[in-house]
């Protein structure tokens, strides 16, 4: 590639006659390197989970989470550089904080993840900047209640994220940015090393259908990441987890860690770490 990009990948503002964008392509490289994490999207719920692997015995078990709360109702996670990734969240948590204070209510799934994206597109335009070597997974659940309005605007009939377009009511939501800023809604989303074998998975378990609880999500999650662990198996890794429920749910609609102790004949008993 670094014979093909000669003079093409200097600058991010630059395109090769070919139209490709250098600069973003190293960024999904250093995306591809990092740690692989995944998103499920339950009938009642969204689970998010990283596999953390332990670079030093010295590291305290716990330590360096990967995985942040954006709102309350909120939360993400991403591959690839982990300074990035916080300066990811640190955005997220302002255009949160910002759409509260303008319109009084929580903001949509939906709308976050199209202001990040906007964002992270930003950085793909200009000389002065780097494209953010991060794919981010976005995961929460919007309540009809907190959702009174659609869109950018504030504005349109009282019928959740979504609003006029699909008429939806709120409910759970999961979104993938990638660092060229493009953004996606899903069901199952995985990205980092393992991101061939947790996709492959994901695949298995016809997520679209609707059928998956969110305390079966949580275990499947825990499986897929062992899962795509096994390419790395020299190394030790740590799993992180946390989970969103409705409001009669398990988490009350709120983004908390969870875990999945293993038990005998591979099955895993859930807990609430965190509230």
């Amino acid at each position: 590639m670094t014979s093909i990009g000669t003079g093409y990948d200097l600058l991010n503002s630059i395109f090769s006659p070919d139209g490709r964008n250098f600069q973003v392509e190293y960024a999904v490289k250093a995306v591809e390197n990092g740690g692989t994490s995944i998103g499920i999207r339950a009938k009642d719920g969204v689970v998010l989970a990283i596999e953390k692997v332990v670079s030093s015995k010295l590291l305290k078990p716990g330590a360096n989470k990967r995985i942040a709360t954006i709102d309350s109702h909120v939360g993400a996670v991403s591959s690839g550089m982990v300074p990035d990734g916080r300066h990811f969240v640190d955005r997220a948590r302002d255009e949160a904080q910002s759409w509260r204070q303008n319109f009084k209510t929580p903001i949509p799934t939906s709308d976050l993840a199209s202001r990040m994206g906007g964002y992270l597109q930003a950085y793909t335009m200009y000389g002065s900047v780097r494209p953010f070597g991060i794919t981010a997974i976005v995961g929460g659940y919007d309540t009809p209640e907190e959702t009174p309005v659609d869109g950018e605007v504030g504005s349109g009939p009282k019928v959740g994220a979504g609003g006029k377009i699909e008429g939806k009511h709120g409910g759970p939501f999961l979104y993938m940015i990638e660092p060229s800023g493009m953004y996606w809604g899903y069901y199952g989303a995985a990205t980092g090393k393992g991101r061939q074998a947790a996709k492959a998975e994901l695949e298995k378990l016809d997520l679209p259908a609707g059928n998956i609880t969110l305390e079966e999500a949580v275990k499947q999650a825990a499986r897929i990441i062992y899962i795509a662990q096994k390419d790395n198996k020299d190394k030790d890794f740590e799993l992180e987890m946390t989970w969103i429920s409705g409001p009669d749910g398990p988490t009350k609609g709120r983004h908390v860690e969870t875990s999945c102790v293993k038990k005998n004949q591979g099955t895993c008993t859930i807990t609430m770490t965190s509230s």
